[in-house]
């Protein structure tokens, strides 16, 4: 088996890109999954775009979530697996169980096939959906040990975040055979984009730039995705990080007025169009009756979700970007990229 080789899930994914990044920059032989192979250029100009062109360090598997075909190909001599993969929902979900099932089953599939390999340690990149969502409000910051409230009216998304990830702790337990795993549970990631293929919550930085007319009032703690990268690697080499979940948080959490502020005062021209006018809370729920996506931030409404990420400082010297450098970087990407409209 050879200690230089990773293997990454999800090779076309926003953080599954800057992991590679990071990887490639310790020296380390990465290969990738994708469901369709047509996209390893555009993964390979991505990585060119992040300042990497890996040549033969870098290959690709073809690999579904959704099916066993693929997986022992993908793990064959890999000592680590960063799982970054996940189902990406349609819209067109009919019930919860179309939410949960691809998540649960995609994550036990990667973790038999690890299993199966050899494999040492696999990093699960789960989320901070499934730590600080359904619960009264705190009076402290949420931190590794919490856990989202399955008996609480949760959205479809946090919910599959959690069961699934619930569900790969109980494999490992029960059937891992000696395979360790750790857990990263990113809050809001931000930071550059590499192409047009980018993460929901970048999109939320592009609605913004682009006059997006009003903000609802939601809360977030926010970080870097390559401080988020940079975790992976950490949790994956760390003997200590066995067993253990790690939140990955810039600091404290911001209001979306806040970073419509910070874009307002750090992107000059470019940030012409942010509103920084808070819509009330009754019509963000008065549009949720028609809206999918206002539905399901409704319950997330003046709900403060600051979280600490000590455990990740203190456990693996993890030092991240501030919130602010992440906002602004994500907002730069967008237009160094030319992905804002008209």
């Amino acid at each position: 088996m050879d200690q230089k080789m990773v293997l990454v899930t999800g090779g076309t994914g926003f953080i599954a890109q800057h992991c590679m990044l990071a990887l490639l920059s310790q020296g380390y032989q990465i290969r990738t999954t994708l469901r369709n192979l047509s996209r390893e250029a555009e993964v390979r100009e991505n990585l060119k775009t992040g300042g990497a062109e890996p040549g033969d360090l870098l290959s690709f598997v073809a690999a579904d979530l959704g099916s066993d075909v693929g997986w022992a190909e993908a793990m064959r001599g890999c000592t680590y697996v960063i799982h970054c993969a996940s189902s990406t929902p349609s819209g067109n979900y009919a019930t919860q169980n179309d939410w949960n099932k691809p998540a649960v089953e995609g994550n036990l599939r990667v973790l038999r096939a690890a299993r199966d390999a050899g494999v040492k340690r696999l990093v699960l990149t789960s989320a901070f959906g499934a730590v600080g969502c359904g619960h009264e409000p705190l009076n402290r910051p949420f931190n590794d040990n919490d856990w989202s409230n399955l008996q609480s009216d949760l959205a479809p998304y946090q919910r599959s975040k959690t069961l699934a990830e619930q569900a790969a702790w109980d494999f490992v337990k029960q059937e891992g055979n000696g395979l360790e795993m750790t857990a990263v549970n990113p809050t809001t990631v931000l930071g550059p984009a590499l192409g047009p293929d980018y993460s929901h919550s970048i999109r939320m930085i592009k609605n913004m730039l682009e006059g997006q007319p009003g903000i609802p009032r939601l809360n977030s703690c926010f970080v870097d995705v390559r401080d988020v990268a940079d975790l992976h690697v950490r949790a994956m080499l760390a003997p200590t990080a066995d067993g253990e979940r790690f939140l990955a948080s810039a600091g404290e959490s911001l209001w979306l007025a806040d970073v419509a502020r910070i874009l307002r005062r750090r992107m000059g021209p470019s940030a012409s169009k942010v509103s920084t006018r808070v819509l009330p809370n009754w019509l963000v729920r008065l549009g949720a009756r028609k809206n999918p996506q206002l539905k399901a931030i409704a319950p997330l409404l003046g709900v403060n979700m600051n979280a600490t990420s000590a455990k990740a400082r203190a456990r693996l010297g993890w030092k991240p970007r501030s919130a602010e450098d992440a906002i602004v970087a994500a907002a730069e990407s967008l237009v160094r990229l030319n992905l804002l409209g008209a």
